[in-house]
């Protein structure tokens, strides 16, 4: 189980074993499946290098993660945030502790001095943009190019992070390696927009309807111009009373909403396509398979709107191939 191996590398730090809430982190997040992890070792072999080799990069991802998360509970003052038990300040003394840890690892993941410090170099970009990324979000911006600033900024340096990390530990050349990287951006923004169309229809109201955050769908209903728009402002006042979520989340597909966000996501997923097509990779497959899993993932959100597509028509170009 790559947990497990993960978790016996980052326990080989001296500062997890006499440090229990570090380590409680990483034992609490093991709780929840952690496929972006994963991603270090799969483009590692998808280059052709070692999966062995790759463990080091993935947990060098699995720690940057950890603080990117609690750093981001903190600013959003999530209920479910180490600092509701430990305090703000300790959660950040922690959160510091598991990015230094990640360059540790990294710097380990590679015998060959200049790979090894290619390794460390694409994290501190990675950790840098994404805090960046973190103080745009918190500010709750407005408007569509804002939104896409944000995203651009805090939610895709992980994802290509972490498959360049991959990519560099498996022996890849510059050209490869930021190939690599552009892939993952294209990730990134995957995620982040079904993140957003899955929020957007979870019910209760999560965070993005009840604080505001910034999510297409929901900015999409409020600023364009539909004719219920209206009383989807109205809506949202009341957001908090079940009956008045479920209007309002009719009338994200009714306004175009979800088929916008839709759109979105089925234009990244061709250029992610188009990227893997293009990087000519002695084993494409492991990647394959994971832009197949964003695929399921966002047919079965649509489903829940009411919209069935399949994985044909994703990449049909005479489907999706306009702004709705």
């Amino acid at each position: 189980m790559v947990f497990a191996e993960i978790k016996a590398l980052v326990e080989t730090l001296p500062e997890v074993s006499v440090w229990p809430e570090l380590a409680e982190i990483f034992e609490r997040a093991g709780d929840v499946p952690r496929p972006d992890w994963e991603l270090p070792i799969l483009a590692c072999m998808a280059v052709g290098g070692d999966e062995a080799s790759a463990l080091f990069g993935a947990a060098a991802i699995a720690c940057l993660q950890l603080s990117i998360i609690l750093v981001d509970d903190i600013l959003d003052d999530d209920p479910r945030g180490a600092h509701n038990k430990l305090g703000t300040g300790y959660t950040a003394n922690l959160a510091l502790a598991y990015e230094a840890a990640s360059f540790s690892l990294a710097e380990r993941a590679n015998p060959d001095p200049l790979q090894s410090l290619a390794s460390v170099a694409c994290l501190a970009r990675s950790a840098l943009a994404t805090a960046a990324g973190q103080q745009l979000d918190i500010k709750n911006l407005r408007g569509e190019e804002e939104y896409w600033r944000v995203v651009t900024a805090k939610s895709t340096p992980f994802y290509g992070a972490a498959l360049q990390i991959g990519a560099i530990i498996g022996g890849a050349d510059n050209d490869i390696s930021s190939g690599m990287y552009e892939l993952g951006v294209t990730i990134g923004e995957i995620i982040q927009l079904e993140d957003d169309l899955g929020d957007a229809l979870e019910r209760p109201a999560n965070a993005d309807w009840l604080q505001g955050r910034n999510n297409l769908l929901i900015l999409f209903a409020r600023t364009a111009d539909h004719k219920e728009r209206q009383r989807f402002l109205e809506l949202i006042s009341q957001i908090d009373h079940p009956d008045m979520l479920v209007e309002a989340q009719n009338i994200l597909v009714s306004s175009g909403a979800v088929g916008y966000c839709a759109y979105q996501l089925v234009k990244r997923y061709r250029r992610a396509r188009q990227i893997l097509a293009e990087l000519k990779l002695p084993d494409s497959s492991p990647l394959d398979e994971i832009l197949d899993s964003y695929a399921d993932t966002l047919i079965d959100l649509l489903k829940v709107s009411g919209q069935e597509i399949s994985h044909a028509m994703l990449l049909d170009s005479t489907m999706f191939n306009s702004d709705p």
